[in-house]
This record gives structure tokens, sequence and C-alpha cells, in this order.
């Protein structure tokens, strides 16, 4: 690593780690890493009080993705409190073929298992949830009902971070810039599924850096499961500059975090300021899950 990378990524951390954070007064939070991830002890998601939430909230935006402890959740639970961050849940494109049991579909339920026969598993590849959507997913809620006894963790990487340790030239190239994110280039090249006939999966141009509504702050946001090019440049400059990014989000060990699941755990994340990662290393034991997410309206902006 040269001097000068390593001087930007520790005047960016440094300023993550120190900036003031209030007390909470109705809730729990243990920091799992300086840059992102938390565990969240001491609520009851079913009976949830305004000032709980909000506390939750605000650990959501100091931490990106908590881990809440101790939580036994129907699948209306679940939506009950998605529906707190927002009015409309997201649809996932392949929710129907991933459902576990046709009879019991829920459109608004994404549902998963991975073990010994599973050719792949979802999310494995840092990526934000569905960002080819035109107004994609602003907060994810998961929860893993099957665990393994060993493995399966979630990594996180936080994109805030990723974007402030960049070169102050690699920041003025990015400023203005903006990529395609295409459904296909998960769905059908990564899992090798098709649109229904006479559709195609979902193709959302978004600025490179844009700045969160919420915190005010820039991010980076292109990920290696659906950002396919930068419209700007020509396609080998394009392929160069994004592998560049790629691979800062993948490598700096300091910008991540691994969450380590427990039973009766819901995992909530900031879907726009975070990128994760699904760790597939407990074959041959199976992980299922269920996540639903919710949608704001809003577009990414620079």
């Amino acid at each position: 690593m040269s001097f000068y990378r390593d001087f930007n990524d520790k005047i960016a951390i440094e300023s993550w780690n120190t900036a003031e954070r209030a007390p909470y007064e109705t809730i729990r939070v243990e920091r799992l890493s300086p840059s992102v991830g938390a565990e969240i002890h001491g609520v009851d998601l079913r009976d949830l009080s305004d000032r709980q939430f909000a506390e939750i909230r605000r650990a959501i935006d100091e931490n990106l993705a908590v881990l809440i402890r101790d939580q036994t959740l129907t699948r209306a639970d679940h939506k009950a409190f998605a529906l707190r961050f927002g009015a409309t849940l997201h649809r996932h494109e392949l929710g129907a073929a991933r459902a576990w049991d046709p009879k019991d579909y829920d459109p608004e339920i994404l549902g998963w298992r991975t073990g010994k026969d599973s050719r792949f598993t979802a999310g494995d590849g840092w990526h934000p949830d569905v960002s080819c959507d035109p107004s994609p997913i602003a907060f994810s809620a998961l929860h893993v009902t099957r665990l393994p006894p060993l493995g399966g963790d979630t990594a996180f990487a936080n994109a805030y971070l990723a974007y402030e340790s960049l070169s102050d030239p690699i920041k003025a190239l990015l400023d203005g810039l903006t990529a395609v994110h295409d459904g296909s280039l998960a769905w059908t090249a990564g899992y090798g599924a098709r649109p229904d006939p006479g559709k195609t999966y979902p193709q959302t141009e978004h600025p490179v850096v844009p700045t969160h509504p919420r915190t005010g702050r820039k991010y980076l946001y292109v990920n290696a499961s659906f950002t396919s090019h930068i419209v700007q440049l020509t396609r080998p400059e394009s392929d160069a500059l994004l592998g560049l990014l790629f691979r800062h989000v993948e490598r700096n060990l300091a910008f991540q975090t691994r969450i380590r699941w427990h039973p009766n755990s819901l995992l909530v994340w900031d879907n726009w300021a975070s990128q994760h990662h699904a760790i597939w290393d407990y074959y041959p034991h199976e992980r299922f899950g269920e996540r639903v997410s919710v949608v704001t309206g809003e577009r990414p902006a620079a």
C-alpha cells in the first residue's frame, strides 16, 4: 500500500471514529467494529415505542448495520417492523422463483434456502440489494430462520469510508460520473435466471458518488454484482476505474466487519451507504432466511 493511500485511509477512519455519538436512553448498543456494525439489546420489536424505534434508526445511521438480538418474530411481525421505515415494501423480481412453498408465497418477503445441493447462495459477493432499481431498497431486514453450526456470517463494508479514503484526484474524477446498474448482470449472468417472456430486468443510471439523504455524507455507489459501466467513459476506461473501485471495497478490511448470527435475531441495514457479502463457508450445512425490504421512493442523488 502506498503512503498516500495509507494516509487517506487514516484520515477517513479517524474522522469516522472521533465523531461524537450521543448516548442511547432506551436501547443498549454494542459496536462490533470501529467502522461498521452493532448489536442491539433490550428491545422487543413486537412492542416497540416510538422513542425506541427512533434510537434504532439512529443506531443504523451511525453503524449502518445492526443485529437486533433475542426476537421471536412471525412473518407479520417482520413486515410490521419493516413498515416503520417506510410505507412500501419491496417486491423482488425473483421472489416467486425463490419461494419456499408456492402455496405460502408472499411477494413482500424474499426467501432463500442454501444447502448441500445449492448451485449458489444469494448475496455471495459485495453488493447493496437491487441497486438496479430506479428507487433502490433503502433498508433491508433479514431474519435467518436456520443457521449452520458454524459460519454463515454476513460481512459489511462502510461505503462512506470507501469514498472518503480515496485520493483527491480520484474523488475529482468521480464527481459528476454516473453508472448503469443492470439486474441481468446479477440475476442472469450470476444466477442463470431469466425474466418472464416480454419483460426485462431493471436497468438504471445512478451517480457513482451520491449524497445520503439522511446524513448528508457522500458514499461510493458502485458494485461488482450490478454495475456494468460508467456512462461518461469508454469501456476500457470504465472497466479499469470500476475494477479499482471494486477492489478498494473488497480489500480494505478496515472498512469491514463480519456480523455473526445468533438464533432469533433480525439484521437491519442501510442499503445505500453500505455493501454486504453473504459468506458461504458452511457447506454442506444449511442456511435458510427471509428478507423484507423497504422502498422510500427516493433515488440516489449527487
